[in-house]
């Protein structure tokens, strides 16, 4: 069964079918910028373009970087224009796509959904933390597999800012960081999670996850086992299109 996902990030909104008994893309993505100011009518364009690019007419699982209720309402949008908050995102975007049935859902929410099926999650028990590192950092929470949903831990305080501002891969960007820098916050961030969840298992999803080896053996003190997605940076697509057909 084919559903399609879109993943609405800081940098780029990417999108393709995916093919839910294998969990994986069906076929290869298409991306575009995410435009800056990130306004609601300017991030719909982006996600019509890359669903008309395959022609796609049935459901749509869209991703997006805040906290999401119910599928459609928008309550935070740290990375993207303030205009999203309290917007009905599902009823935006539905709109934009000529009546396409569409189910939106927090970005790290969708990927730790995709990891704990299909990836490093897989039949993994006890307490587990996706976080993904990007333009900010996500969170998906899981307890003996049930989604504690909207966590947001990239907002912890850390060193007395938003752990995001310091530990994202855009800080590590910003800041010309070299990989021993940058995974001496990374350590200090997963240090402050540890403390308040216990997790057993750390999966390491965004971007960087391609990466892994630069900068996970760097990391030291965490009691947790630490593991790279599998799904790398197709797991938000993958989990919208999880939620999508879950609605559908």
């Amino acid at each position: 069964m084919h559903i399609f996902g879109v993943d609405i990030g800081g940098s780029g909104i990417k999108g393709a079918p995916v093919d839910l008994d294998k969990g994986d893309l069906a076929e290869e993505r298409h991306k575009v910028l995410t435009p800056h100011p990130a306004t609601p009518d300017a991030v719909a364009d982006g996600v019509k373009e890359v669903v008309d690019h395959f022609g796609w007419t049935g459901p749509v699982g869209i991703t997006f970087p805040g906290v999401v209720t119910g599928g459609a309402m928008i309550r935070t949008a740290a990375n993207v224009d303030k205009d999203w908050i309290d917007k009905d995102a599902r009823a935006l975007l539905s709109d934009r796509l000529g009546g396409l049935p569409v189910t939106v859902v927090n970005d790290a929410d969708a990927a730790g959904v995709a990891e704990m099926q299909f990836g490093a999650g897989r039949d993994r028990r006890g307490t587990v933390a996706l976080l993904t590192f990007g333009t900010g950092i996500g969170s998906a929470l899981f307890v003996e597999g049930v989604l504690v949903p909207n966590t947001e831990l990239g907002h912890l305080e850390l060193d007395g800012h938003d752990a995001e501002t310091r530990a994202s891969t855009k800080a590590k960007d910003d800041n010309e960081l070299t990989w021993e820098h940058w995974a001496h916050r990374v350590q200090k961030y997963l240090a402050h999670v540890e403390m308040l969840f216990s997790p057993e298992l750390f999966i390491i999803g965004g971007g960087v996850s391609r990466k892994s080896q630069k900068f996970l053996p760097l990391i030291e003190g965490i009691k947790a086992e630490i593991v790279p997605a599998q799904l790398q940076n197709n797991a938000g697509i993958v989990g919208a299109a999880m939620r999508a057909s879950k609605e559908a």
